[in-house]
């Protein structure tokens, strides 16, 4: 009895002493704090960040860093002022990694950053309609040397359509396989690149033929949603606030920017098209255009479409919404439809 006592002694002894001696974590030692925190930052802003020491820890060193992007490092625990001028908008991470010794602790705190800009209102004036195919379930629209090329979604009857816009006459149009629902659409390098909407796959066809070429994967976009170039990078949508830059070789996902004004963030980011540096935008459900700053995602200007879908027939309202964006090289001129709209429209952009 007496040995079995002892036994038992020793092992809550070295139980003990084995919870006692736990490696602390980074939040247990340290904490971040930012000097006149406010709610909201813009670019304009810059503030004031420390880290707490709660248990007088020796620190050797200090590196500070935002979404994992190294911003400096300083031997010292002392203030470092922080400055968003060129930082992305968005819930962003500030992180700091601590070094003590052979130990490296980890901490971080989000912040959020609006756009400084109040956006722009625009409206618009139709200066031509052409006839439009109410079998086309519109996610994507772009121009290629004054050819209109489509792309069609709906399960069973997604499509890839090469037409003149003028008419409505359909030159050559390829069937998606049933399993697809097609989305958003760009043309790049002679190729077109198209999206499916929650199969996580791309295809890629010969622009003259519409031959199928390839394919590709998305990375950590959710879905696919829309797309648009800029001659060397290609950009993606994925139905939320974000805008995924796509390697124009591999198709690998760079980076992203998410979508804010200078009071909250826009969730459904639609259908693209590039216009001279900027990236216009469907809203899902929204009747109107953002014009976005491809650089940090800021909203610029807002195009107020409302009163065009009174001049379509459509006969499931709820669901048959502006969507469609498309750009010919005319100075504040688009081409703008919907999903199964009866009518495409060139219209003239001017400023409220």
């Amino acid at each position: 009895m007496r040995l079995f006592t002892l036994v038992l002694s020793t092992l809550l002894f070295f139980l003990t002493m084995s919870c006692n001696s736990k490696k602390a974590t980074g939040s247990e030692l340290f904490d971040i704090t930012i000097k006149n925190i406010q709610k909201t930052y813009t670019p304009a802003d810059n503030f004031k960040v420390s880290v707490v020491n709660k248990k007088s820890t020796t620190i050797d060193s200090l590196e500070y860093f935002f979404d994992s992007r190294k911003i400096t490092s300083l031997n010292t625990n002392s203030d470092l002022t922080i400055d968003l001028k060129n930082e992305k908008l968005g819930n962003r991470s500030l992180e700091i990694k601590i070094y003590s010794g052979t130990t490296v602790y980890e901490i971080s705190k989000k912040i959020t950053v609006l756009s400084s800009i109040t956006p722009k209102l625009y409206t618009y004036r139709i200066l031509e309609e052409y006839p439009h195919d109410t079998n086309a379930y519109t996610q994507g629209l772009e121009f290629k040397n004054d050819t209109l090329y489509e792309s069609t979604g709906q399960y069973k009857n997604s499509s890839l359509r090469k037409t003149n816009y003028k008419t409505g006459e359909i030159y050559t149009k390829i069937s998606l396989d049933d399993a697809y629902f097609g989305e958003g659409l760009t043309i790049l390098n002679e190729k077109i690149y198209q999206l499916t909407w929650r199969e996580k796959t791309g295809f890629i066809y010969d622009l003259n033929t519409l031959r199928k070429t390839g394919s590709f994967v998305y990375g950590r976009s959710i879905e696919g949603w829309g797309l648009c170039q800029d001659g060397k990078s290609i950009y993606k949508s994925d139905g939320t606030q974000r805008i995924w830059r796509l390697n124009a070789n591999t198709l690998n996902e760079e980076g992203f920017i998410e979508i804010y004004t200078n009071s909250s963030r826009i969730k459904s980011v639609n259908e693209l098209e590039w216009v001279n540096g900027k990236i216009y935008a469907n809203i899902y459900l929204r009747d109107a255009i953002a014009i976005v700053d491809p650089k940090n995602g800021a909203v610029e200007g807002v195009i107020d479409l409302t009163s065009l879908k009174n001049k379509v027939s459509v006969s499931n309202p709820k669901d048959e919404v502006l969507n469609g964006i498309a750009y010919n090289g005319e100075e504040n001129t688009l081409y703008v439809t919907g999903k199964n709209w009866n009518k495409l429209f060139k219209i003239k952009i001017f400023e409220k």
